[in-house]
C-alpha cells in the first residue's frame, strides 16, 4: 500500500511542471492576448480576445439602434466561441497553438487587401484556438486574454492563505497581468510604426512556445 503512494505523486509532478504549464510559456501567451487586442481595436475596431469589451459596445450600440455597429463587434464574439468550441472539442494544444499562428499569419498578409469582417472572423477564431488549449499555468488556472479574471485570483491567492505557496500563486498572477499590459502597450506601438506587419511579434510569439512545448515522445 504504501510502495504505490510515490507513483501519484511523480505523476502529479510531471503535470504541474509540464512546458505548457511553465509560466515562461503563460507570460508569452499573455503578452500577445494584450498585443492583439491593441492591434484589432486599432486596426479594426473591435477586440480580438477580450470579448467583454466586445459584449459592452453590442449593447451600447443596440440600444442605440446603431445595429450594423453592434454587428461590427458581434462578428469577434461569434467567431470567438467557434474557435473555442473546436479548442475544447479536439484537446491537441500544439495543433491548436499552430492553427492560430495560421490564422495571424493570413490575417497579416489578407488585413485591408480584403473585407474587414473577414480578417476580424479570422484572429478572433485564431485567439480562440491558443486561449481555449493553454488555461493552466503550473497548477493554477489562467486566462491568457483578460486580466480581470487573473486579477481576481492573484487576490484569492493572497487573501484565502499565507503559505509560501499562495504567495507563488499571486505572484504568478500578477506576472500575467503585467505581461498582458506590456503587450497591450507594445501593440499599441507596433501597430503605429508597422501596421499589420506588427502581426509578426505575436506570431514570433506563438512559434516560441510551441518550440518550447513541442519534445520528443510528449502526447499532445
Amino acid at each position: 500500500m504504501k510502495a504505490a503512494a510515490p507513483e501519484p505523486l511523480a505523476e502529479a509532478r510531471i503535470e504541474v511542471y509540464a512546458p505548457e504549464r511553465s509560466l515562461l510559456v503563460a507570460a508569452l501567451l499573455s503578452m500577445s492576448g494584450g498585443f492583439l487586442d491593441a492591434f484589432t481595436w486599432m486596426s479594426l475596431g473591435v477586440f480580438a480576445s477580450s470579448q467583454t469589451g466586445n459584449v459592452v459596445f453590442i449593447g451600447v450600440d443596440a440600444l442605440s439602434g446603431q445595429w450594423q455597429r453592434a454587428l461590427h463587434h458581434l462578428l469577434p464574439l461569434a467567431a470567438f466561441i467557434l474557435g473555442a468550441v473546436v479548442a475544447i472539442r479536439t484537446r491537441a494544444a500544439l495543433r491548436c497553438l499552430v492553427g492560430e499562428i495560421v490564422c495571424l499569419g493570413a490575417a497579416m498578409l489578407l488585413l485591408h487587401r480584403v473585407s474587414d469582417q473577414i480578417t476580424i472572423l479570422v484572429i478572433s477564431f485564431g485567439v480562440a484556438l491558443q486561449s481555449a488549449s493553454f488555461r493552466q499555468v503550473e497548477r493554477w488556472k489562467y486566462l491568457s486574454v483578460t486580466v480581470t479574471g487573473n486579477m481576481l485570483r492573484a487576490i484569492d491567492q493572497f487573501v484565502a492563505a499565507s503559505d509560501l505557496d499562495a504567495a507563488r500563486g499571486t505572484g504568478t498572477m500578477l506576472a500575467l497581468c503585467s505581461m498582458f499590459l506590456i503587450g497591450a502597450a507594445l501593440g499599441g506601438c507596433f501597430t503605429r510604426w508597422l501596421g499589420p506587419w506588427s502581426l509578426a511579434l505575436p506570431i514570433a510569439s506563438s512559434a516560441c512556445v510551441l518550440w518550447l512545448c513541442r519534445r520528443p515522445g510528449h502526447p499532445h
